[in-house]
Formats: structure tokens, C-alpha cells, sequence
């Protein structure tokens, strides 16, 4: 070993005497000869060091050509570099006769010193270039430094990376300023070309960047750049690191479908999947795993499952974070991998940073995970460390629970709390939000009920004079879900020019609106106490859709417990657009079931009681408990305020009872002697 490192040290002497006698032209090809084996820049330099080593003499350079032949495993990239290896020597051979005699050490003293004056010239200038860029402002500034400057092919990429930086965190209107200012530059098209005609040459870091600020500046995809420089991404792929597909991943992620956006993406996953056995670093994983995307095969994003599996063991609790985001690029849910991942998080979430627990939760909305002692750790780490978190952190953090249909009840007193003190802190986006999350929630204080609701109304009565009607309608629909009526924001969104421009939307926007109109309208005919002041209001009639209801479980349950199908109807259709599964007819004390052709008109006998049976799916209720959601639970009231008593079953638990213990939790449900007065408190009680 030491004489081979000998040996190398005296080739690199002699390749050092040799091109300092033939000037800085050689000694700059030979730096890009030696440096391009192991990472490639293009065919042109193989060109241009070929021409300069015609004028090398070759008892100088014969044996350094030995030393990187013999030493290929070591610096070679490819079968290719070899041969052009071989191709320079044979050349060499050619001209044996035309070798040049050795310069003056004189002479070959003053080469060094005028070459080590010119490279540090070329090192002073581009670092006052990066100094000056650095100081740059808005895009114009970068384009204003090009035009008065020498830029080379690095400089170009730093150029566009640098007016993308610039214009990322601009607000939208000074973005569209800046970008025409930017595009209105003489310099910009000079900008442009240079990188079209640099970009076969250039690093591969320095290509992929480039694409990713072209597109995300907002240059036309059709535009000659953009294609040109998807062209060349798709001929120097192999070349690409796991950094640099990243880049080209997430770049194409944002693109529009075309021939080369759908030859560079299948690329990609090509490359990807002959990597993966050789990927040992998990976070290289995860980036790879993160490069392929949604739409690539299953059986590659089983591949990556396969080799995340073996590798579960070394897992941190930062490995662990970041595979959520890799599976849900994916949109691969591997349950082995997730609760595994699961663990490692619950183990060590103290410390855990914020925006990692948002994107823990969001993933598993993605993924359509499941898993209530996750998400309870993280609501309880939440709660206990509440003093680090603002009112915004905690609305999104509620956001992100209600995706997943979590209700963290502990979480969600503590921000009424904050809100009933200081309500005038929150703004419009803050209301809407809270409302949303409590409202399908179905969670209110359980001591400040009112005054909160109070506190949001007042609230949202400030941005009254501009907020828009479709924000107006999800807060007063919000609102009408908790049983709270706004008065002053009703008033508002039942004028008749509001409801006209909401009832003019097209197609998926028409019908949600419709939906929640009717909803206020229920609420305003069924909920509004005899002191609150109606306004004028149109009625919204709900499109009508067939009523279907198949529970042969439970309409066998019932048959068998009742002993009559007379005793019970199914598919009852209701006023206001409710309907209910099964309907019995009992006494007022509900002691006895009484056939339905004994009482046609419930009207007329007052000692009745009507019984409304309703089977609700699992999302319907909040997850992990029987708490019923926003709209079943208005559904309930609003069936109570009809005279019936509601007996909810949770369907999918009811499926999974034997037959005996169905009916017995039917029996304890329609004859109980003490009735349940309908609350929200008591709803996640029933089957």
C-alpha cells in the first residue's frame, strides 16, 4: 500500500512539472480530466483535454496514464472512461516524434507564478460575484449584477436559484410585480440563454436546481428552457445523485403531464428501483421513497416497504417522524412500518418539534391510519406543554385531529377557554377554523357553553362589512350545527342578493351551499327558541335522493324482539328531509309496543311515544368513542324537537355481537323505564 501511494505521489509530481512547462491551458484540462472521472460534465471537455495532451511529452505523461489505468476501481465512473483513457494514449503513441523539448526552470518558474496570479483573480472575481449576489434584493438586483458581469455556467444557476429565493416568501400580488418586472429586463433573456446553452456542461446539482427555479419562477412550461433543460435531465440521469433526483422529483411533482415530464418521471422510477438493495442510509430511503410518488407501481412501493422492514430495528425517533411524510408521498400504508414508526414517536415525543407533529397528522390522514393511542399521545403532549404554543398552533393542531375525526377533548376546553378571555386576539381565518373543527367535532365546553359561542359570535361580527358570503355561510352554518343562531350574521347571509350569488355557484360549490342552506333553514324552524327574532328567509328545498336502507342485522334483531314485523316500519320519510331507519310505536311509559295499524295518526292519541331507531356508520362518530359527529347529532336533536325518543347504534359494532347479546342491547334501549332526555353529553352512551 505505501509504495502504491509513493507511486502516486510521484505521477502527480510529474503531471505537475509536465503542465507547468505547457501553461495553465494544460494544467486546467488535466484538473478537469481528473476531477470529470468521477463525476461527469459532459463529452466537450473529453474533446478539449484530448487537444491539449496531443502537446504533452509522452515520457512525461506515458506512466501517469499507467497509474490511472491501473487504479480504475479507484476513479473511474464507467466502462466509457476507460476507453478514453486508452483513446489519449493511443493518440499520444501518434505523435511520438512531435514531442516538445522541456522549457528553462526559468521559464518554468515564471509559468507557476503567472498561473497562480490568474487562478487567484479567477477566485477574487467569482467571490465578489456571490458577495454581491448576496446582497441582492428582488430579481431585478440578480439581473441588474448580470448584465454588468463575466457570469460563468455556475454563476447562471445561482442567478435563477437566487430570484426564486427572493420571490418565495413575497405575498401573491408582489409576486406577480416582481416576476413581470423580472421578465420585462433586458438581462433576463441573456439570462436565459446562457442556460440553455450551458446547461449540457453543467454539474448535476447545478442542473436540477436550475429546472427547479425556472418552473417554480413561473416560466411556461412550453417555453424552449423548460424543455431543454427537461432534455438534458433525462440524458445525464444515471449521473444523478439522491440529492439531485429529489430535486427533479419534487420539480416534476408540480408540473403539467407532457412527453418529456412523463419520459423524465419514468426514468426516475426506473433509476430509483435498481437502487434500492444498494440504499443502507434510511433518510436516503425516505428521500427515494419520496422521489417515486403516488402514481408509481405497487409492486416498486412494495419494494421499498421490503427494504424498510429489514431495517426497522435502527430506526431513530427522527427516522421514524420523517417515514409518515415518505409513505404518504407514496400513498403506500404499510401498517407493519407505521406502527412500529408509531411506537418510536410515543417513546420520545417530548421535544418532539411542531410542524413534525403536524406532518406526523396529516400523513396518517393521507394514509387513512388509524391508531387512537398515537394520536392520544400527541393531544396530551400537546395539552401538557400548552405554555409553548400559541392560538394558531393550537387551531391547526385541531384542524389536523378533526381530519382524522379525533376529538381531544381536554385540548379543545382549554382553547375555549382562551378564546371566551380574549376573543378580540383571533382573526377571521382563526374563526372560521375553530368553528369548524367544534362544530363537526360536536364539542362545547362543558361549563362555558354559552359564553363561548358568545365569544365567537362577537368575534365574527367585527369582520361583518367584509367578509365573503361563502365564509358567512360556513360560520352561520357552523354556528346553526352547535345550536347557536347569530343574529346579526343570519340577518346578513338571508338578504336576498347573498343568497342569490351563493345560489348562482357552479356545479360542487351550488350544491354544498344548498346543503348548508337547508341546514340553517332546519335550524331557524326547529331550534330557535320563542324570544329570537326570525328573519326573512327563503326557503331551501333539498335535492331529493332515494332513501336506501339495508340492516338486516338489526331489522332481525328487532323482528325477533318484537315478535310482529307489524310492530315496526323501516324507511321512514320525514319532513325537513330526514329520514329513520326504523319506527316503533310505545306506550308514554314505554312498557308496551303498539302495532302501527292501531295508531295511523299519532296526532290524535297524546299518549304515545314514537321511537326512532338510526344506524350510523363509524364516520359518523368521533374516532375511538360514541360520540356522534356534528351533523348526526343535529339530526338527533332536531328528531327529538319531533316528538321522538332516538336510540342510535353504532352499526359496525352491532354486526360484530352474536345474536343474543344484539337483542338484549335493543331490549335495554326501547324498553327502558328510565328514558334518556336527549343531550349531547350522554349521545356517546347509546349502542
Amino acid at each position: 500500500m505505501n509504495n502504491k501511494v509513493g507511486c502516486l505521489i510521484r505521477t502527480m509530481r510529474h503531471l505537475h512539472v509536465s503542465g507547468s512547462k505547457l501553461g495553465p491551458s494544460f494544467r486546467m484540462a488535466m484538473r478537469t480530466y481528473t476531477l470529470g472521472i468521477s463525476r461527469h460534465k459532459s463529452a466537450i471537455q473529453s474533446v478539449n483535454l484530448r487537444r491539449f495532451l496531443l502537446n504533452v511529452p509522452p515520457h512525461r505523461l506515458e506512466s501517469s496514464l499507467r497509474l490511472l489505468s491501473h487504479g480504475a476501481p479507484v476513479y473511474s465512473k464507467g466502462d466509457a472512461t476507460v476507453q478514453e483513457q486508452k483513446a489519449a494514449k493511443s493518440l499520444l503513441d501518434e505523435h511520438m516524434q512531435s514531442s516538445s523539448s522541456a522549457l528553462d526552470p526559468l521559464e518554468e518558474d515564471r509559468s507557476v507564478v503567472e498561473e497562480n496570479l490568474v487562478v487567484k483573480s479567477e477566485r477574487s472575481q467569482s467571490q465578489q460575484f456571490f458577495d454581491d449576489l448576496q446582497k441582492c434584493t428582488s430579481p431585478c438586483d440578480v439581473l441588474d449584477l448580470v448584465s454588468k458581469s463575466a457570469i460563468s455556467e455556475k454563476h447562471c444557476s445561482n442567478c435563477f436559484t437566487t430570484m426564486w429565493v427572493l420571490t418565495k416568501k413575497l405575498s401573491e400580488d408582489q409576486k406577480r410585480y416582481e416576476k413581470q418586472l423580472m421578465v420585462e429586463h433586458p438581462a433576463f433573456m441573456q439570462l436565459c440563454q446562457r442556460l440553455m446553452q450551458e446547461s449540457r456542461s453543467m454539474w448535476c446539482d447545478d442542473l436540477v436546481y436550475s429546472l427547479h427555479a425556472v418552473v417554480k419562477l413561473g416560466v411556461s412550461q412550453n417555453t424552449r428552457l423548460v424543455q431543454t433543460l427537461l432534455r438534458v435531465s433525462q440524458e445525464r440521469l444515471n449521473e444523478f445523485d439522491d440529492r439531485c433526483l429529489s430535486v427533479v422529483s419534487t420539480t416534476l411533482a408540480t408540473m403539467e403531464k407532457s412527453r418529456n415530464v412523463d419520459a423524465l418521471q419514468a426514468g426516475l422510477q426506473l433509476l430509483v428501483e435498481q437502487r434500492i438493495p444498494k440504499i443502507s442510509n434510511i433518510f436516503m430511503l425516505q428521500s427515494m421513497m419520496k422521489c417515486i410518488g403516488k402514481d408509481a407501481p405497487l409492486s416498486l412501493k412494495r419494494k421499498f416497504e421490503n427494504r424498510v422492514l429489514k431495517e426497522l430495528d435502527h430506526l431513530t425517533p427522527l427516522n421514524a417522524q420523517h417515514m409518515f411524510s415518505a409513505l404518504a408521498a407514496m400513498n403506500h400504508c404499510s401498517m407493519p412500518i407505521l406502527d412500529a414508526c408509531s411506537n418510536k414517536i410515543i417513546e420520545s415525543i417530548h421535544g418532539t418539534p411542531f410542524w413534525q407533529l403536524i406532518h406526523v397528522l396529516r400523513s396518517c390522514s393521507i394514509l387513512r391510519y388509524r391508531n387512537v393511542v398515537l394520536y392520544s399521545a400527541i393531544a396530551n403532549y400537546v395539552t401538557s406543554a400548552i405554555y409553548m404554543w400559541d392560538t394558531k398552533q393550537i387551531v391547526l393542531f385541531l384542524s389536523a385531529f378533526e381530519g382524522l375525526r379525533f376529538r381531544p377533548v381536554e385540548l379543545m376546553d382549554i382553547l375555549a377557554e382562551k378564546v371566551t378571555s380574549h376573543p378580540e386576539s383571533l382573526n377571521l381565518k382563526d374563526i372560521l377554523s375553530i368553528l369548524r373543527v367544534y362544530s363537526l367535532l360536536n364539542h362545547v365546553p362543558k361549563c362555558q357553553n354559552q359564553e363561548f359561542l358568545e365569544s365567537l359570535n362577537s368575534a365574527l361580527n367585527k369582520y361583518l362589512t367584509r367578509i365573503s358570503n361563502v365564509d358567512l355561510l360556513k360560520a352561520v352554518y357552523s354556528f346553526c350545527i352547535l345550536k347557536y343562531l347569530p343574529q346579526p350574521a343570519l340577518s346578513q347571509l338571508l338578504q336576498g342578493d347573498n343568497l342569490n350569488e351563493l345560489l348562482k355557484s357552479d356545479g360542487l360549490n351550488k350544491e354544498q351551499n344548498e346543503m348548508m342552506l337547508h341546514c340553517v333553514n332546519m335550524c331557524l324552524e326547529l331550534d330557535s327558541p320563542p324570544s329570537f327574532t326570525k328573519p326573512a328567509t327563503v326557503f331551501i328545498n333539498k335535492p331529493s335522493s332515494p332513501l336506501v336502507s339495508d340492516l338486516p342485522e338489526v331489522q332481525e334483531a328487532l323482528l325477533k324482539l318484537l315478535g310482529d314485523e307489524r310492530m315496526v316500519q323501516q324507511n321512514i320519510q320525514l319532513p325537513h328531509g330526514y329520514s329513520i331507519d326504523f319506527e316503533i310505536k310505545m306506550d308514554a311509559d314505554r312498557k308496551k309496543v303498539l302495532p302501527v295499524t292501531e295508531v295511523d295518526d299519532p296526532a290524535d292519541v297524546p299518549n304515545v311515544q314514537r321511537v326512532a331507531v338510526l344506524c350510523a356508520p363509524p364516520s359518523a362518530f368521533c374516532f375511538g368513542t360514541r360520540h356522534p359527529r356534528g351533523k348526526l347529532a343535529m339530526k338527533m336533536r332536531h328528531l327529538k324537537a319531533l316528538g321522538y325518543h332516538v336510540i342510535l347504534v353504532h352499526y359496525q359494532e352491532f354486526k360484530k355481537l352474536k345474536k343474543e347479546e344484539a337483542i338484549e342491547c335493543l331490549k335495554g334501549e326501547i324498553y327502558s323505564a328510565n328514558a334518556f332526555p336527549f343531550s349531547d353529553v350522554n349521545l356517546q352512551d347509546n349502542i
